[in-house]
């Protein structure tokens, strides 16, 4: 299998190259780590939005959006398909990186974690990339500094020249489009961690709507958070059957029913404390190949109005 990361960069070029037509910046920082700007002080869009969920899956999935119906309001929906779920989801996709140094915080996804592999997710893989550039989209307010490009480096092993840190809050459009395409990541994992081996999920498609953008980052996150639990549906085919697949859905788990912003409130939002089976798509079917085909779970198409202010 080639380098997620050498596959990432090859995207991370285009946005470089297409950056105006994107509405997204870039820009080097003194220590020469290279940063995208997809939502802090430029606009993006819709296609930065769908590049960046390229980028985070390492181009092994293909994101793609239409404009759905949600409470009788036109509303746009991504879709997300993968034949290298394990890949391009677990080991790439997934935002399973806190970035933390003394002036900067942002929760990190994308292939520069296969360079470290130290996630429970690929150990269950096997995986584990080596390349000397790499690319991490971080979900974040700030804008990312030196000694959050050196933090990245250190435990990627890369030169800070070969950082690209790809920044944008969750409250934008690229956010909001980016989070909707994590509905075939979050069943896949979920599954996953159920004790499903990823390794025999053949293919997984994923669908949920788009939030609309926020005003703020905590009601984004709510929103963005029950645009899947609440809206998001999703496929997987896999090799074996199992009798665990009616806990892949959010409507399995016992705080479901509630808007995240509740739960968040509720716990003041330490978001290690949301029960983890909580984060996952409405409604899931999985097709066994030459066995059965289950569907679990409903969407709450209520819910996601108010939750929306639609």
């Amino acid at each position: 299998m080639e380098s997620l990361n050498r596959m990432a960069i090859e995207l991370v070029d285009e946005a470089l190259e297409y950056a105006e037509e994107l509405n997204i910046g870039g820009y080097d920082l003194e220590n020469e780590a290279s940063v995208l700007d997809f939502g802090l002080e430029f606009d993006g869009g819709i296609e930065a939005g769908l590049l960046l969920t390229e980028i985070q899956t390492a181009g092994m999935a293909t994101p793609s959006h239409r404009l759905g119906e949600l409470g009788g309001a036109p509303i746009p929906f991504v879709e997300l398909s993968t034949d290298q779920p394990a890949l391009s989801l677990l080991c790439s996709q997934k935002a399973g990186w806190e970035v933390m140094t003394e002036d900067f915080e942002g929760l990190g996804s994308g292939p520069a974690r296969a360079l470290v592999a130290e996630e429970e997710e690929f150990h269950r893989v096997g995986y584990t990339d080596a390349f000397d550039l790499t690319a991490l989209a971080v979900e974040t307010e700030q804008d990312p500094t030196e000694a959050a490009a050196e933090h990245v480096a250190d435990l990627a092993e890369v030169e800070t020249s070969g950082v690209f840190l790809l920044a944008y809050p969750t409250a934008s459009l690229v956010g909001s489009i980016t989070n909707a395409a994590r509905t075939a990541e979050l069943a896949t994992f979920r599954l996953s961690e159920l004790g499903y081996d990823p390794l025999d999920i053949v293919s997984a498609t994923g669908r949920a709507p788009v939030a609309p953008v926020a005003a703020d980052e905590r009601t984004a996150i709510a929103r963005t958070n029950d645009a899947i639990a609440y809206g998001g549906t999703a496929h997987l085919t896999v090799r074996e059957d199992a009798d665990i697949f009616e806990d892949v859905p959010s409507t399995a788990a016992e705080g479901h029913g509630r808007p995240f912003g509740e739960i968040f409130d509720d716990l003041e939002w330490e978001f290690s404390e949301v029960p983890s089976d909580l984060f996952a798509p409405a409604k899931v079917t999985i097709d066994v190949i030459g066995g059965p085909t289950y569907v679990h779970g409903e969407t709450d198409e209520a819910l996601l109005v108010e939750s929306f202010d639609l």
